[in-house]
């Protein structure tokens, strides 16, 4: 009885240790996904045994019930980690997530803006439904049917999470979501606000999924890429998720999930009040957000240019480990650092 209360003692002293939720937080960061619509839901993909592991790695020994201790106080759950069991089957998988967060740590160690990017959901413009409740003094009644026909166009919301600084850009187009779209909406930003904040800035690592605009096996994305880091003189360093793991992309948790909270239960008249209200995106951990009404047109069917694809290694540097998701995209005469 006296070993097992000396037992408790000793894990509650580690558990009241100032450093071991940092550490804790430092070993999930890598594997912790979340919803995009609904910030409250947030899960690992770890297992206890892993983190044990991991925590025993940074010189703290710990039990299991500390270790669901940290859990909880962290948000994350037992029933989302279910969720996303399957995902084991990609081959892989857990490569990338160790070389993300290798590439994370160095260049935020190093000052670099880490940005996480990707597009959210596409939204109509009209009077259309849109889950959520709203404070008023009457009902306000809208289309019973969603037809796309009856729109009065459509808002494509692309957003950009600066991981180190805890700041969101978003922009939202009327037109396509294509590789164009993307680099149109990095140069804005760049150009606006993130070059002044990163005045010493040579790398510019963007962490994203591995599909539509940004899809990691398409030459027009990286022909694209390649010409914006000649455009804002930056080299860019891209790091894909593998299939079906966005969701672990930061900006998911971190920017999209509030801006839907923002959004809940407004009707999009035009694309002012969706600007106004995404504007309006606040958080406890002071998430701030700036967005920008991206009007260009752009169009889909664009093939790369056959001087690039048939000198694909002239233009795009490739990772030595996992090459198909991760490459630079160099200024001229650049050095690696890979």
């Amino acid at each position: 009885m006296a070993a097992f209360a000396g037992q408790v003692e000793a894990e509650k002293k580690i558990l009241q240790s100032p450093e071991l939720p940092k550490i804790f937080a430092q070993v999930v960061e890598n594997y912790t996904a979340g919803s995009p619509t609904d910030e409250s839901v947030r899960w690992t993909g770890l297992r206890p045994l892993e983190l044990r592991q991991r925590l025993k790695e940074r010189n703290y020994e710990v039990s299991d019930y500390i270790v669901h201790q940290l859990l909880d106080n962290a948000g994350l759950t037992r029933r989302s980690y279910l969720k996303a069991a399957c995902l084991d089957k990609v081959p892989q998988r857990n490569e990338q997530f160790e070389r993300i967060g290798v590439l994370k740590e160095r260049f935020l160690d190093l000052g670099m803006p880490v940005l996480s990017i990707d597009t959210k959901q596409k939204e109509l413009l009209g009077n259309f439904h849109r889950a959520g409740q709203y404070y008023d003094k009457v009902h306000r009644k809208v289309n019973d049917h969603d037809f796309k026909s009856a729109a009065q166009g459509l808002v494509i919301p692309h957003g950009i999470y600066d991981v180190g600084d805890n700041f969101g850009y978003l922009s939202l187009g009327t037109s396509h979501d294509t590789s164009a779209f993307v680099c149109d909406n990095l140069a804005h930003f760049w150009q606006s606000d993130l070059q002044w904040k990163y005045p010493q800035a040579e790398w510019m690592p963007l962490l994203c999924d591995g599909g539509g605009s940004n899809n990691s096996r398409h030459y027009l994305v990286k022909e694209d890429l390649w010409f914006l880091a000649q455009v804002l003189d930056i080299n860019i360093v891209v790091a894909h998720y593998p299939p079906y793991c966005s969701k672990w992309n930061p900006i998911e948790h971190r920017l999209f999930a509030h801006v839907h909270q923002a959004w809940k239960g407004a009707v999009f008249h035009n694309i002012q009040t969706v600007k106004e209200l995404a504007d309006k995106t606040q958080t406890k951990t002071r998430l701030e957000t700036k967005v920008w009404i991206n009007p260009k047109q752009y169009h889909t069917g664009r093939k790369p240019t056959t001087l690039f694809t048939e000198n694909i290694h002239d233009f795009v540097l490739f990772d030595h480990v996992l090459p198909q998701w991760n490459y630079t995209l160099l200024k001229q005469n650049r050095e690696v650092v890979f």
